[in-house]
């Protein structure tokens, strides 16, 4: 199983959503903290507007996180880009729009961070969602080290696979089921992402055998963040950035 390698090293702490607890999540801003406290490497979602573009956002619809209101997948570019992604996040963020990939891809390029993007597909989107991801990913970071792509979905993950062969997977489950590796493997993913409480050693023997870095979410206190690394543990990701911070 050939499996494209990141061209950068993993570091031992990711900013969970771009910037962690520090910022409204999945935005600039959050880029901008990571980087301000030396953090070397960032993760963030992505999903597909009505439109068919990447933007940066965890959940199928926009009220949680912005000031908008309905399905992401069935909002328009336009209606994306005046959405304030900050203000419920606290009103000091107020205004902070709601990123492209582009946009973002942009601005870790300028601020020397590594990316973790994860594939956030809505219900039914899951193939073309991979696939543009992947695409916008392989020209965004042309000329530079590629991001490694990661997601829940195997639809996604094959989709991306097929659009650039060249680019570094990493297969995300919850608990890792008792196929993992044979689904790793069909995707040709490069690494396991997985609940840092559903972690056996089992799945962590099995990985390491088979060269495969294991990475955990969302891990926020100095402690658990230790223990898993002396487990074997490469990485884990973090909303407490100021706690952790680069390791």
């Amino acid at each position: 199983m050939i499996r494209p390698r990141l061209g950068w090293s993993l570091p031992r702490v990711f900013a969970h959503r771009c910037g962690g607890a520090l910022a409204p999540e999945n935005t600039l801003a959050g880029l901008r903290i990571a980087a301000r406290l030396g953090v070397r490497a960032v993760e963030f979602d992505v999903m597909l507007s009505a439109d068919g573009s990447p933007w940066l956002i965890h959940d199928e619809s926009l009220e949680r996180t912005t000031d908008g209101v309905g399905a992401v997948c069935k909002t328009s570019d336009a209606d994306l880009r005046v959405l304030d992604a900050g203000a419920r996040r606290h009103p000091a963020f107020a205004g902070e729009p709601l990123p492209s990939f582009e946009s973002a891809a942009q601005l870790c390029r300028q601020l020397g961070l590594m990316a973790n993007v994860e594939i956030k597909p809505a219900a039914g989107h899951e193939a073309a969602t991979g696939a543009v991801v992947a695409g916008c990913a392989r020209e965004l970071w042309a000329g530079t080290e590629l991001p490694l792509l990661s997601s829940f979905s195997e639809t996604a993950l094959l989709a991306a696979r097929e659009a650039a062969p060249e680019m570094p997977l990493g297969s995300l489950f919850e608990r890792p089921p008792a196929d993992w590796l044979a689904r790793v493997n069909r995707v040709g993913a490069l690494s396991l992402h997985c609940d840092a409480t559903l972690l056996d050693d089992e799945v962590l023997r099995a990985a390491r055998a088979n060269g495969i870095p294991v990475l955990c979410y969302t891990v926020n206190q100095t402690q658990a963040a230790t223990r898993l690394f002396r487990r074997g543990v490469m990485a884990v990701f973090s909303d407490r950035i100021d706690c952790l911070g680069e390791s």
